[in-house]
């Protein structure tokens, strides 16, 4: 039975469930939505949409909370973001020509790559220089445009440093919300953003709110070691169960 926008009943009930899944992680570790968010969407929706649909939600939640996240944010935060600006329309573009069995492949590995990203070794508490950082930027936009994820090349720059955490949060939250912004305007130009997606996103953002208090709470509560074997066990399983749907 088709319901918000040919939705289906099964298809809401998934992206519910996902939403507030992931929502806890980003609560709890300051990035993770997208990453987990739309692997799962992608199964359920037209890559492109699950995408739009997620770069939505990123977008609602960071308003929210925009007032602490450009207090806390490191000002590299809004070098990246430029980048990010820029270089998201290319990526969309490219995902409006692929396949969608290609695009789920993509989504996938770049899931595997944040688990990876997490896994290295934690380096000094320095900003690396302007290269480096915008070059996060072009990446992250770039993932942004293509799988609605601009977490991979963000979260080892920030979550790898030896930066207070709620630095380091508010910093890749800052980013991720400008990165949303960003795709959105992108997927409007491109004529892909349905309007039912923007009422589906809506409807769903208490879930989103729900979970990312909840994580935020569970946050405040753990050890630094704890927080990233946390991280790196929620992305590790996302990610083994991504490259799983494509076997």
């Amino acid at each position: 039975m088709e319901l918000i926008g040919g939705l289906t009943a099964l298809q809401i009930a998934v992206a519910c469930g996902a939403a507030l899944g992931s929502a806890f992680v980003r609560g709890l570790t300051g990035f993770g939505m997208a990453i987990l968010l739309v692997p799962v969407l992608a199964l359920a929706l037209p890559p492109v949409e699950a995408v739009a649909l997620t770069n939505a939600l990123s977008l609602m939640l960071g308003a929210t909370e925009i007032r602490t996240l450009v207090r806390d944010a490191e000002k590299s935060a809004w070098m990246i973001g430029a980048a990010v600006v820029v270089t998201t329309p290319l990526g969309l573009y490219a995902l409006s020509l692929t396949g969608r069995d290609v695009a789920r492949l993509v989504i996938a590995l770049i899931a595997v790559s944040a688990f990876v990203a997490i896994l290295l070794p934690r380096r000094g508490s320095a900003m690396p220089g302007r290269a480096v950082t915008g070059g996060v930027g072009v990446l992250s936009g770039l993932m942004t445009g293509y799988a609605g994820m601009p977490g991979p090349p963000v979260v080892p720059y920030y979550a790898g440093r030896d930066l207070p955490r709620a630095t380091a949060k508010a910093s890749m939250q800052l980013i991720f919300t400008i990165a949303a912004t960003t795709g959105l305007a992108s997927a409007a130009w491109l004529g892909i953003l349905r309007p039912e997606l923007l009422l589906f996103a809506l409807l769903i953002l208490p879930v989103i709110i729900a979970g990312n208090k909840l994580g935020a709470r569970v946050s405040g509560r753990v050890s630094d070691p704890l927080w990233r074997t946390s991280v790196g066990l929620v992305l590790g399983g996302a990610a083994v169960a991504a490259m799983l749907r494509l076997i």
